[in-house]
């Protein structure tokens, strides 16, 4: 029997090193006895090899080894997983979830309302758009911004190009096809107001005559895409100002002129009823019949992912938060109750949010493949914290390591975005607010009560949390409006018999 030598057997295990996020485990003891049995095996067997030919393992089989190791020591078939772990110290290690602050910068664009921005505040709306030295394309790049960046408009050169102020007061010209301009849903109007009788030559050119007839004595020129507020106009010609006079154009080359809008709707409706099962299943209990009394109000269940999906398609067009909407969402969800969450949420036909602490996912706690089944049935997982800590407690470093430990590893898990953080006990302060921005969260979700918020209280949205004393009509009038369930219920109160019918009373 030839021994293998040490160096080269270090070689042939490496690839597995480079492995280790996999998740297996062993015992060393038990990983020992199998190899030294498959030692004794081959060394029994046939001839002995010629002296340069050294035995190792392939990467193949010190996985199987290992593998067979962790079911030897589980007592099942199946080798489990671990939580990827992350650390304080940046240093890059294997199985270690990586933080993408990707989004981040879109994020806080978004949760950006128009109060507060300047009057003339425009957002790019392509990937990216050039502010350049000159108005037209040729000139020199005077800086590149990316979409959701802000500039200033300082003045309108005409209905392509627009003088603009960046960030650090550089100025340059601006393609205005690639600009928005911020504004309220209530300014709206007023901002539309503003352009009315303003008008754009769409054409190459437009030659100015001195009265309004094709023959008559031609004054110049109006280039394409210059803007014009006639004097007055009737259907075929324009009285406009021109050089230190005005001359007549035809109407038919010219267009209304008005800068693009982004309406920015400032104020949602969208209530959440928020369960937190740390107290016990009593709210859990009660959940069939309130999503019973909620269906049959013809109320619409959304997730946080709903909403997110709505918010960023604002980016681009007009789009509403359908009436009677509420957000469900569940938290405080550990091993012992999330199969019955689960089971819960599936018997009555909706989806939810669910707030998992990363400090209970793993082996002995919610495993990876309960995560995985849940998201692959249509819930929406997102971050509870790491140690379920209330978060004002602590300092800026551990808050940023809580944060950013539970979504990072939430996102390695399921492979899907992790944009909402739901405060342990509803902890939230400006401090905690700054920092789960910067963690890159869109969401915040606290525990003050109001179906009404606005766009900057995006990382600290309100819930109201259902108690188990609730019952479903309390359920839906959170959501049509309590004084609504109260007539409906006083008016139910109120039926009588009559004459052997029932006689509803007003």
């Amino acid at each position: 029997m030839v021994r293998s030598s040490p160096r080269r057997s270090r070689r042939s295990v490496s690839p597995y090193r480079r492995r280790r996020h996999s998740g297996f485990t062993t015992r060393p003891f038990v990983a020992f006895l199998l190899v030294a049995s498959f030692g004794i095996l081959f060394a029994g067997c046939g001839a002995p090899p010629p002296q340069d030919d050294v035995f190792s393992f392939t990467e193949d089989d010190v996985a199987r080894f290992r593998e067979l190791a962790q079911e030897d020591e589980t007592g099942s078939g199946s080798a489990v997983t671990t939580v990827p772990r992350l650390t304080g110290t940046g240093a890059e290690e294997p199985g270690i979830a990586k933080l993408d602050l990707s989004l981040a910068k879109t994020y806080d664009a978004v949760r950006a309302g128009p109060a507060g921005t300047g009057e003339e505040t425009y957002r790019v709306t392509n990937a990216y758009v050039n502010v350049r030295s000159e108005p037209k394309v040729t000139a020199s790049e005077v800086v590149r911004l990316s979409q959701g960046d802000t500039l200033t408009v300082l003045d309108f050169m005409d209905a392509a190009w627009a003088k603009a102020e960046v960030a650090g007061g550089k100025q340059g010209y601006v393609s205005t096809r690639y600009i928005a301009k911020l504004v309220s849903e209530e300014k709206l109007a007023a901002e539309r107001k503003k352009y009315e009788g303003v008008y754009f030559v769409d054409f190459g050119f437009l030659n100015v005559r001195k009265t309004p007839d094709a023959g008559s004595e031609k004054l110049g020129e109006l280039p394409g895409q210059a803007l014009v507020r006639p004097i007055s106009l009737d259907k075929v010609w324009a009285r406009v100002p021109f050089a230190s006079g005005e001359g007549y154009v035809a109407v038919q080359y010219l267009s209304p002129f008005s800068p693009q809008f982004l309406v920015r709707q400032e104020s949602y409706t969208l209530p959440m009823l928020h369960y937190r099962l740390a107290s016990g299943e009593d709210a859990l209990a009660s959940l069939p019949a309130h999503i019973a009394a909620l269906k049959k109000a013809g109320v619409t269940v959304w997730t946080l992912r709903d909403f997110r999906q709505l918010v960023l398609s604002q980016e681009e067009r007009d789009v509403r938060v359908p009436p009677k909407t509420v957000v469900l969402a569940l938290s405080d969800i550990s091993s012992a109750n999330v199969q019955k969450v689960s089971q819960a949420l599936q018997s009555a036909g909706v989806s939810a949010t669910l707030f998992l602490k990363t400090a209970e996912v793993g082996m002995s706690g919610i495993t990876e493949k309960i995560v995985l089944s849940l998201v692959a049935n249509g819930f929406d997982v997102q971050s509870g914290g790491h140690t379920g800590d209330d978060l004002r407690s602590l300092t800026n470093a551990q808050m940023e390591l809580e944060l950013s430990q539970s979504r990072a590893l939430l996102e390695q898990m399921t492979g899907k975005p992790v944009f909402a953080i739901g405060y342990p006990i509803g902890g939230v302060n400006e401090r905690v607010v700054e920092l789960a921005g910067k963690q890159g969260y869109l969401f915040g979700v606290g525990s003050a009560p109001d179906a009404i918020f606005s766009r900057t209280q995006f990382l600290r949205l309100p819930s109201y949390i259902v108690s188990p004393s609730m019952t479903p009509e309390d359920v839906v009038g959170i959501v049509v409006g309590k004084e609504s369930a109260m007539r409906k219920r006083d008016l139910q109160l109120k039926t009588v018999r009559s004459r052997g019918y029932f006689l509803a009373i007003a």
